[in-house]
């Protein structure tokens, strides 16, 4: 599907509640991926997400020897038993693609490693920043060679194995680093992880980081969380899953060395992507029911639940189903900070568009360095709906008009999968809706568009 797509607004009575289900969640099969492979023995991935990003994980995977098929829905892995060497003459190709993700944990993770490893990419994953993972690593040890500009990607990593030491790592950009750290630790001899801010910024996505540790644990790992209240105190042991987003310097993770333990493992359904669908329950004329999402989830995307609910739309929880219907009257604007769900700012910018009053969105400093500018793109989009939006530092402020007017131009996507799926919302809405280059939704979910057409 490489054409611009056209969305034409369905016609279905407004008391027509559609019924879809969730995809897996790629950031769980991410992880899942990862941890099995480094497991011993045979492990299985129920219901593991397969779309491009995971893709190019399974295919790094596959050249470090460990054996990968699909099986159905499910996804059957042997383990490498935590042997991550590349023995050959040339250094081993690692091409990322285009997945962040993919690139910033298996950079740390085969660190852990022994022998050269040349890692490539495509795309905007070229310029998107590397040098806080890259930089903690040379300080354990590890060498690299940038072929551009140091930071950056390509570049041949000369890896010799991770000590037993603390490290600062600076996660104002992303979560990743930290992540990838964290599931490398328990291959050399454990390792004490500090997840630091640097030039006062905020620690982002830490329930990216939570969802590793959930993996973690899933597979043996054993480790603890510490904060204290101040440089000065002593650290204390607090409970992982309660932890909010520390502050720089005050937590920390201790990883103990370890072994991968190979098994039966199911991966949920992804918030973010089902963000979309729910939205839909908002903005449209009938209610959204979606399946496959659980209420208890560490994903800080389930956020967009409260953000529905705070919005004016109507949420039901059914289980492991979640019902959104639209708003007895309109949708109302909100502030909020997205710090910690950056991953669903498209998506609640294109809900305000709607809303009556301007909705202002922080915390979300680090998404210009996301597959677009993703403060950039939507106010660009949202201009054409007749939006005034105001970008900040931070985040943007979005003030739609009195009554939406009808795009007179195809909405861009910026190859950014995100602003493909929310830019879908105004089919839901009543307009005809052009999007162009709708592939690139197959980088998290391929089945989107089929998804949609029963919305």
């Amino acid at each position: 599907m490489n054409k611009n797509i056209l969305l034409v607004p369905g016609k279905l009575p407004s008391d027509t509640a559609a019924r879809v289900q969730a995809p897996s969640s790629k950031s769980i099969s991410h992880r899942n991926l990862v941890a099995a492979a480094l497991a011993t023995g045979r492990s299985r991935l129920r219901g593991a997400l397969e779309s491009e990003d995971t893709a190019a994980t399974a295919e790094i995977l596959r050249g470090l020897g460990a054996e990968i098929t699909r099986e159905g829905s499910d996804i059957l892995i042997n383990g490498l038993g935590g042997q991550l060497k590349n023995e050959g003459p040339a250094p081993l190709l690692c091409d990322v693609h285009e997945s962040g993700t993919t690139c910033r944990l298996l950079t740390a993770v085969l660190a852990a490693g022994q022998g050269e490893f040349k890692f490539t990419a495509r795309g905007r994953m070229n310029k998107r920043p590397m040098l806080p993972l890259t930089s903690a690593l040379e300080k354990l040890g590890t060498k690299f060679e940038f072929e551009h500009e140091a930071g950056y990607l390509p570049f041949i990593m000369r890896a010799a194995g991770l000590p037993d030491t603390e490290v600062h790592i600076d996660t104002s950009q992303s979560s990743q680093y930290l992540s990838g750290l964290l599931l490398a630790a328990p291959l050399g001899r454990g390792m004490k992880l500090v997840p630091t801010a640097e030039a006062a910024g905020a620690i982002v996505s830490w329930s990216y980081v939570q969802l590793t540790l959930q993996t973690m644990a899933e597979y043996g790992i054993k480790f603890s969380v510490e904060e204290r209240d101040s440089p000065d105190r002593d650290w204390r042991e607090v409970n992982w899953r309660s932890v909010s987003p520390p502050k720089s310097g005050l937590c920390r993770i201790c990883v103990e060395k370890g072994s991968y333990k190979n098994g039966n493992y199911e991966i949920e359904g992804d918030f973010s992507n089902a963000s979309y669908l729910l939205a839909a329950g908002a903005v449209g004329l009938r209610p959204i029911i979606v399946d496959n999402l659980s209420p208890a989830s560490l994903q800080g995307d389930r956020e967009i639940v409260r953000i529905i609910e705070q919005m004016g739309g109507r949420v039901r929880v059914l289980g492991r189903s979640i019902e959104v219907s639209p708003p007895e009257k309109c949708l109302q604007g909100i502030e909020v900070n997205m710090g910690d769900c950056p991953d669903l700012v498209p998506t609640v910018a294109a809900m305000a568009a709607f809303a009556k009053g301007p909705t202002r969105i922080s915390g979300v400093e680090h998404l210009r360095l996301k597959e677009s500018d993703r403060i950039a793109a939507p106010a660009a989009e949202l201009a054409k709906v007749g939006c005034k939006v105001q970008e900040e530092k931070d985040g943007m402020i979005i003030t739609p008009p009195l009554r939406p007017v009808r795009p007179a131009l195809p909405f861009q996507t910026y190859n950014d999968h995100r602003m493909a799926m929310s830019m879908a919302l105004f089919s839901c809405a009543g307009f005809d809706v052009q999007i162009e280059n709708p592939a690139c939704v197959s980088k998290s979910f391929p089945d989107f568009w089929e998804i949609w057409e029963q919305i």
